[in-house]
């Protein structure tokens, strides 16, 4: 009873200190506005069921962002082969209540997430590892890659990043 006890109490932990950059990095690999929400419950419910084997030789954080980048990936990989079986009503447009952005910031979040999804997946995952400020050394923890090699991709993610974007933009 007490060893279950211990592992809720570090689950939410770990859920509360990793809510926020779960949340991003589903926003990135999710349809808006409603599935990141169902994709962010997917990588809870994976960490939830992973932490009895989480033995602790990589941090906690790696943890969690490796669990959300293969759930996240996972998923793309099912809508992908699911979407010539369904019908997508894009031409709905459903705006949270809680949506007070303003439009030129949307408008620019909307290219930089166009952009991304252009991106190969595997620099897909490395950019959002970016995006969440993570040292290069940290994001080879996660993705096994080489810091030198993580280094060499950011800098031609950066370009062709900034290749796709300016003209959206202008």
């Amino acid at each position: 009873m007490e060893k279950a006890k211990e592992l809720t109490q570090k689950f939410e932990d770990i859920l509360e200190v990793n809510k926020e950059k779960i949340y991003r990095i589903c926003r990135i690999y999710a349809v808006d506005p409603i599935e990141p929400q169902d994709l962010f419950q997917e990588v809870v419910f994976q960490i939830w069921k992973s932490l009895p084997s989480f033995k602790g030789e990589a941090s906690v954080d790696t943890w969690v962002y490796r669990i959300a980048l293969n759930v996240g990936q996972r998923s793309r990989l099912e809508v992908a082969r699911d979407q010539s079986k369904k019908v997508r009503l894009d031409s709905i447009l459903f705006l949270p209540a809680d949506n007070h952005e303003n439009e030129a910031q949307e408008l620019r979040y909307q290219a930089l997430r166009t952009c991304i999804k252009l991106l190969k997946e595997t620099d897909q995952s490395l950019l959002v590892l970016y995006l969440e400020d993570l040292p290069y050394k940290a994001m080879a923890a996660v993705t096994g890659l080489t810091e030198n090699h993580i280094a060499v991709k950011m800098k031609r993610i950066r370009k062709l990043l900034f290749d796709c974007i300016a003209p959206k933009l202008n």
